[in-house]
């Protein structure tokens, strides 16, 4: 590698080695600043400062990425391959979410983390409380938007994603007449893409920023009282995102492991850092095209809608969160009510927003379900941030393991 290849890849972005730099200072920064003090020391708030501004810039380029990707894939597509690529793309998420959701119930099954535990709830935020579940029937109403001018404003992915699609298939029909107002997203596009290679040259100062900031505020003092819970779900994320998707990468993919992790490792570490797969789905896409030559209408319609609706990390930790505030409470769940967790932890993952923390808000959904009380939030509450790094990462796996899988599939 050439001196200047060794600064930055070949596209212009931060090398790996500077990533990983980034990590290691945001590490050892953050655990300095939480026995300095933590969120009361002076730099605690420069560091807070510097890690919302990144991820600030990250998300700015979201909306207008999104709808352009989306517009522009779909508007591309041969009509005749449009059905069976989103025949596929529903399929895929689907089962692979139910499919890490009934991971954890295994593993908290066999390891009953919350059986003999002795915890003290932390304090539900306010905006927890008073959070109202939707329900199945809500999900679907809010599937559409009443003014997509709307949906753009509140950023409601969902339905930016529901209304792009649409515009897609009515601009794919069009044909010749619609080349103006493809042209028009194909270069909203590009502008977007461009913004976020700017941004991303500033990835290892975000990366470091952001992990300095949160275990500047946990440290890992947090881990002791939950090391059996946050066991059971790390067991669950790793089984997950390094032997069933890599194994599905390379059955239905053709793709090998090793050339995917390396191709995907800035993706990653960059949900590992910002804990949102939102703010990554720009990198995500920059790493299938770039490292992996997923074609553009396949990687552009996947991964926003993967962005928002498939979350394998987020249901697999819903399904163990719920069954250990069970155990913690004495409740015994019937394989029955463990049937609903898995559903209901599959159905609050796809309704979980791309942002940190977001299943948190979902869990409501899942405690409701079976009767579990919503305090118990309370008990897990003090390590959801770090957990929420890992669960992100293997959100993110789980989008490009199926747009890798989806370049495969739409060749035969």
């Amino acid at each position: 590698m050439s001196k200047a290849g060794s600064v930055r890849s070949k596209q212009g972005t931060p090398s790996l080695v500077w990533v990983l730099m980034g990590i290691g200072i945001g590490v050892v920064g953050g655990l300095w600043l939480y026995h300095a003090g933590g969120e009361q020391h002076s730099a605690f708030s420069v560091i807070s400062l510097g890690a919302d501004m990144f991820v600030r810039l990250l998300r700015m380029v979201i909306v207008p990425l999104i709808a352009a990707s989306l517009i522009t894939a779909v508007a591309g597509l041969d009509t005749r391959h449009l059905g069976r690529l989103g025949g596929w793309t529903f399929l895929y998420y689907l089962s692979t979410t139910l499919f890490a959701a009934a991971l954890g119930l295994v593993i908290v099954n066999l390891v009953d983390p919350g059986i003999g535990a002795v915890l003290k709830p932390s304090t539900l935020p306010e905006q927890l409380k008073a959070s109202q579940p939707p329900t199945f029937a809500d999900l679907l109403r809010n599937l559409i938007p009443t003014n997509p001018i709307d949906a753009l404003v509140r950023a409601d992915m969902l339905q930016i994603i529901s209304f792009s699609l649409i515009a897609g298939i009515a601009l794919n029909f069009l044909g010749e007449r619609g080349l103006t107002v493809r042209r028009f997203f194909e270069e909203v596009l590009e502008l977007s893409m461009i913004i976020v290679r700017w941004v991303l040259m500033l990835l290892p100062l975000g990366v470091a920023l952001l992990l300095m900031r949160t275990l500047g505020q946990a440290g890992l003092e947090v881990v002791k009282p939950l090391a059996k819970y946050m066991g059971a779900v790390l067991s669950g994320l790793t089984i997950h995102g390094l032997i069933v998707l890599p194994t599905l990468l390379w059955l239905l993919g053709g793709c090998t492991p090793w050339r995917f992790f390396g191709g995907m490792a800035q993706a990653f570490l960059t949900a590992l850092s910002t804990s949102s797969s939102a703010a990554t789905l720009p990198v995500t896409l920059r790493s299938l095209e770039n490292e992996l030559q997923v074609p553009p209408h396949i990687s552009r319609f996947m991964v926003p809608i993967g962005a928002t609706v498939n979350m394998d990390g987020t249901a697999l930790y819903e399904a163990v969160a719920a069954l250990f505030i069970a155990q913690v409470y004495g409740i015994d769940l019937t394989l029955m009510q463990q049937m609903v967790v898995l559903f209901t932890a599959t159905l609050a993952a796809i309704g979980a927003a791309g942002i940190p923390s977001a299943g948190l808000f979902t869990m409501v959904i899942v405690l409701q379900s079976v009767g579990l009380p919503i305090e118990g939030i309370g008990l897990i509450l003090t390590v959801d941030r770090l957990l929420d790094m890992f669960r992100t990462m293997v959100n993110v796996e789980g989008d490009a393991v199926g747009a890798v899988i989806m370049k495969q599939m739409m060749r035969g």
